[in-house]
């Protein structure tokens, strides 16, 4: 991120180049076919707007990873014991229907991964470490399964390929996690 301090104009621009940038992910399907020149037609912006806020194609990728991973995080910090794991769940369910429209078009390109690792391994850790001491066995297994899955589920639900909301979704996830670990 190169801009520093931020005026309503520049925050605007970025958000400009943001949703040009998830609407191409979504119908290019892979972030290596995105080039700047596309972005900069998507957002009716100049090349040195973009160049402005952004190095590259690559750097807003990692802006609403480090942005999306943020607020998980601190989602998390709100987890003192398992009975506070449903609120947890809800905050999940809340972040992703407020950012319905750019989730819909990043996670139905071909390349969620640039996400979907990072997500999975905070909120695994942070699981491992809330459940470690109810003495489950084999927790090194069950949660990357338990979270995987439930990753999958929301990319197929942003893909439209499964006939679930996102509340079914995150209602079945609660009933796995108790079935799983409680």
């Amino acid at each position: 991120m190169k801009v520093k301090g931020i005026n309503s104009s520049s925050r605007k621009t970025k958000e400009k180049i943001r949703h040009a940038f998830a609407e191409l992910l979504s119908e290019k399907k892979s972030l290596n076919k995105l080039t700047v020149t596309d972005l900069v037609m998507k957002a009716d912006i100049t090349r040195s707007a973009f160049y402005t806020h952004y190095d590259n194609i690559y750097e807003i990728a990692k802006e609403f990873q480090e942005e999306s991973l943020a607020i998980f995080v601190e989602n998390m910090k709100k987890v003192q014991s398992i009975a506070d794991i449903n609120l947890y769940f809800d905050e999940i369910k809340n972040y992703l229907e407020a950012n319905e429209e750019i989730y819909t078009m990043i996670l139905s390109s071909k390349d969620p991964l640039l996400f979907i690792e990072s997500f999975s391994e905070i909120i695994s850790k942070n699981l491992y470490n809330l459940l470690k001491q109810k003495k489950i066995t084999n927790l090194e297994f069950h949660i990357p399964f338990f979270v995987d899955g439930c990753m999958h589920l929301i990319i197929k639900h942003y893909r439209k390929e499964v006939p679930y909301s996102l509340d079914e979704i995150i209602n079945y996830m609660k009933l796995m996690f108790k079935r799983l670990f409680l």
